[in-house]
C-alpha cells in the first residue's frame, strides 16, 4: 500500500518547506524507494500564472504546460518524480472542481460544505499519486500553521489516516527556532505554539524539523520534544546550509532522519542510502578549479526567486566545470547608467532572462550589444531571445525601430510579433504556448554540439515569437537559425558563428536542469565564460577546462 507523508510549516513562511520535501524526497529515492510529490497551495489563484513575480517568484511550468509553484522545481531537481498537473493544486481549483460538480448536479439533495465535500476533494486529489508501484507519496502543504487559507488542507489531511490507516500516514511539521542576540540564546516557544495549534486542529506531528541558524543543544531539542509530545530523536535540526542547498539532504542523514522514516512508515523494501554522486557534486562546489561572474540582467532581478530556476542551472553548469559561478543580479533598467555597462562590460557572461511587458526592455537590449560587440558569451531565454534578435535587426539589419508588437504595436518592423494561435485568445490564465514542445535543431550549430543531438524537447511559455516573415534577411545578415519547430515556422533558436558563445532560445531550458544533470546549453554556457575569463582561444586546450560531470 502506498504510504503518505505530510509536511507543514509553522510559525513563518519561507522556511524551505520545499526543500525539505525535496531532499526528504531525493533520500527515500536513493534507497530504491519509488516518490511521487506534490504540493497544495492555499491560494484563489488557479494558478501562480497569473501572479507577479514580486509576490510569488517564479512560474514553474512542467512537460504537460501545468503552470505551477517554484518548489516544484526543487522536487524536479532534487528527485525522479514525475510530476504533472496532479502535482499541483491550489484553493481555486479545488473551489472550482467542486462549484463544477455542484453545478452538473454530482450533489443533488446535498448542501454543498467545506466539510465534508472540499475535504474530500482535497483527499482525492492527495490519492490521485497512489498506484501499484508507488511507495511514498510525499505531499506539503503551503502557507504556515495558523492561517485561516490552510485550514481546508489540513483538515482534509487529519481526516487522511483515518481512510488510510495511521500506520500508512506520518507527519513532519517544519518549524523556526530563533536566536535572539541580545539574549544569546535560541527560543522555543515560537515552535510550542506552532505544534500547539497544528495539534488543536487534530494533527500530532511524528517529526519535527527545527530550522536554525546556530546548533541546538540537546536539553533543548528535549525540551521541544516534551512540549510537542513527540520522541526526542524525532526532534531533528535542520541548520542553514553554509555553501548550498545541496547540502541538505546530508545535513538530514547526519540526523538518521531517512532510516527514522523507514521506520515509521514500515518500509521494508528500503534499501541501504547510497549517496555517491550527490557527495562527488558537493566536493566541486566545495573545491572548484576556477570561477565565472555570470551578469543577469533581467526585469526582476531584486527578487532572487523570480529567477530561481536559471540561478539553479547556472550553478549546476558550474558544477559540470568545477567552477563556481558568482552571479551578478542586474535589473535591465540600469543599463542605461554608464557604471552599469561598465560592470557588464569586464563579466565573464551575459544572460538575459525571460519576462513580460515593455518595462527593461531596452535594457536588456543594450546589455545584449554589450555581449555581441565585446565578444562576451551570451545566453537569452524567450524573451531574452527577442531581445537578441531586436538588438541585432536595429544594429546590425539597419531597421532602427525594429521592435516587438508587446513594447510597440505600430513598429515599422515588428521583428518579434504575437503568435498567430495567440490573436483569438482574450483569457490570461494557463492560455500561452506551454509545456513541452520539439524542436529541430541545425547540424553543425553550436547548440546541436551542445546537446548532441539535433532533435530535443524544452519547455516553453510565451505568447510571442519570431517575426516568421523576416526570417530570410536574418539569415542573409548572418544570424543563424539554429533551431525550429518540426513545420519550421516557429524560431526556437538563434545563434552567431564568430563569437564565442552567443545562443538565444525561445523555450526555457532551466526547467530540465538537474545537479547531478546540468543542462547541456547551460554547462556550455558556463565552459565559455571560463575560457573568456582566461583568455583561451577557440579550440586552444587548458586543464582549467573540466566539462567531465
Amino acid at each position: 500500500m502506498t504510504k503518505h507523508l505530510f509536511i507543514t510549516g509553522g510559525v513563518v513562511s519561507s522556511l524551505g518547506k520545499g526543500l525539505t520535501s525535496a531532499s526528504i524526497g531525493m533520500l527515500l529515492e536513493n534507497r530504491g524507494l519509488s516518490v511521487r510529490m506534490q504540493k497544495l497551495d492555499p491560494y484563489i489563484n488557479v494558478d501562480p500564472g497569473t501572479m507577479s513575480p514580486y509576490q510569488h517568484g517564479e512560474v514553474y511550468v512542467l512537460d504537460d504546460g501545468s503552470e505551477t509553484d517554484l518548489d516544484l522545481g526543487h522536487y524536479e531537481r532534487f528527485t525522479h518524480s514525475p510530476l504533472s498537473r496532479d502535482s499541483n493544486w491550489t484553493t481555486g481549483q479545488i473551489y472550482k472542481s467542486v462549484i463544477d460538480k455542484e453545478r452538473a448536479g454530482c450533489y443533488l439533495g446535498q448542501t454543498v460544505q467545506v466539510i465534508p465535500h472540499i475535504t474530500n476533494e482535497i483527499k482525492d486529489c492527495i490519492k490521485k499519486l497512489e498506484g501499484p508501484d508507488v511507495d511514498v507519496v510525499i505531499t506539503e502543504i503551503g502557507g504556515t500553521v495558523g492561517d485561516i487559507e490552510s485550514l481546508p488542507f489540513l483538515e482534509a489531511i487529519r481526516q487522511f489516516p483515518l481512510d488510510v490507516g495511521r500506520e500508512n500516514c506520518a507527519f513532519i511539521h517544519l518549524t523556526l527556532v530563533p536566536y535572539l542576540k541580545a539574549a544569546r540564546e535560541l527560543k522555543t516557544k515560537p515552535t510550542q505554539h506552532s505544534v500547539g495549534q497544528l495539534r488543536e486542529i487534530g494533527i500530532q506531528p511524528d517529526f519535527i524539523v527545527c530550522r536554525t541558524e546556530q546548533p541546538i543543544s540537546a536539553a533543548e531539542l528535549g525540551k521541544i520534544a516534551l512540549f510537542c509530545n513527540v520522541p526526542e530523536k524525532h526532534v531533528v535540526e535542520e541548520r542553514d546550509a553554509d555553501l548550498s542547498i545541496y547540502e541538505v539532504p546530508i545535513t538530514l542523514v547526519e540526523r538518521n532522519f531517512d532510516q527514522m522514516i523507514v521506520e515509521k512508515l514500515g518500509l521494508s523494501q528500503a534499501k541501504p542510502l547510497d549517496l555517491t554522486k550527490w557527495r562527488e557534486l558537493l566536493m566541486r562546489l566545495r573545491h572548484p578549479k576556477t570561477e565565472v561572474t555570470i551578469a543577469v540582467v533581467g526585469k526582476y532581478a531584486n527578487h532572487k526567486d523570480a529567477y530561481k530556476s536559471i540561478y539553479e542551472a547556472l550553478d549546476h553548469g558550474g558544477i559540470a566545470n568545477s567552477a563556481n559561478v558568482r552571479v551578478l543580479r542586474i535589473e535591465s533598467e540600469t543599463v542605461v547608467r554608464e557604471e552599469t555597462r561598465a560592470l557588464l562590460e569586464k563579466v565573464d557572461g551575459i544572460l538575459v532572462p525571460g519576462g513580460f511587458g515593455d518595462r527593461g526592455v531596452e535594457g536588456k537590449i543594450d546589455a545584449i550589444e554589450i555581449a555581441r560587440t565585446h565578444g562576451i558569451p551570451f545566453f537569452g531565454i524567450c524573451l531574452g531571445m527577442q531581445c537578441a534578435v531586436i538588438e541585432y535587426a536595429r544594429n546590425v539589419m539597419g531597421l532602427p525601430e525594429a521592435n516587438t508588437t508587446e513594447c510597440d504595436k505600430d513598429t515599422p518592423d515588428p521583428v518579434v510579433c504575437l503568435m498567430d494561435s495567440q490573436r483569438s485568445i482574450v483569457d490570461k490564465g494557463g492560455t500561452m504556448r506551454l509545456g513541452s514542445q520539439t524542436t529541430y535543431l541545425l547540424a553543425g550549430s553550436r547548440s546541436a554540439g551542445a546537446y548532441r543531438s539535433l532533435e530535443v524537447q524544452e519547455r516553453h511559455r510565451h505568447r510571442y515569437e519570431f517575426n516568421y516573415e523576416y526570417r530570410d534577411r536574418f539569415i542573409d545578415a548572418g544570424l543563424i537559425i539554429a533551431g525550429a519547430s518540426p513545420d519550421g515556422k516557429l524560431v526556437e533558436v538563434v545563434e552567431l558563428e564568430e563569437h564565442p558563445w552567443f545562443v538565444a532560445v525561445q523555450y526555457h531550458p532551466e526547467f530540465k536542469s538537474k545537479p547531478t544533470v546540468p543542462h547541456p546549453l547551460f554547462r556550455g554556457f558556463i565552459t565559455a565564460a571560463i575560457r573568456h575569463r582566461h583568455g583561451l582561444k577557440p579550440g586552444e586546450e587548458s586543464a582549467i577546462v573540466n566539462d567531465d560531470f
